[in-house]
């Protein structure tokens, strides 16, 4: 088993800014698991990972001239709980840019195998009144 799954989010961060949705080919997520993700490329992805493994996600933005990054981490569902970043960075605050590209957690261990946990992933593109957008559609689920 690998010790770390990672998960790139790719956005192109003019035409959500200007559609107000990651959606519409905006959003894009794709893993390196050593399992068979679904959705791979899509807002969609479902990555397969093991309990103990280490999760990473990293923001990247299409356009270089405008920055993106994650604000939170949403598990959705009963006792929705938001998945913190690594210690040692500060999460966000609100009115500010936040400097987290990169949020990473351990899997727990009892996560139902087969079961998808949705998670909800809140970005920052830049500042303003429209600058923060979220998809409810990734999801991990354990092998």
């Amino acid at each position: 088993m690998k010790p770390q799954v990672n998960i790139v989010v790719l956005v192109d961060v003019v035409g959500a800014l200007s559609e107000r949705t990651l959606n519409d080919g905006n959003l894009s997520l794709v893993d390196d698991g050593q399992f068979d993700s679904s959705g791979q490329g899509t807002p969609r992805l479902c990555t397969v990972v093991s309990p103990g493994q280490i999760v990473q996600w990293t923001a990247v933005a299409v356009d270089v001239q405008t920055p993106v990054e994650i604000r939170s981490i949403t598990f959705l569902g009963s006792g929705e709980a938001a998945w913190e970043p690594d210690a040692g960075e500060a999460p966000a605050h609100e009115g500010t840019t936040p400097d987290l590209k990169v949020w990473s957690g351990f899997v727990p261990p009892y996560l139902v195998p087969g079961a998808p946990y949705r998670y909800r992933l809140e970005l920052q593109m830049h500042t303003g009144p429209n600058s923060v957008l979220h998809v409810d559609s990734p999801a991990l689920m354990c092998a």
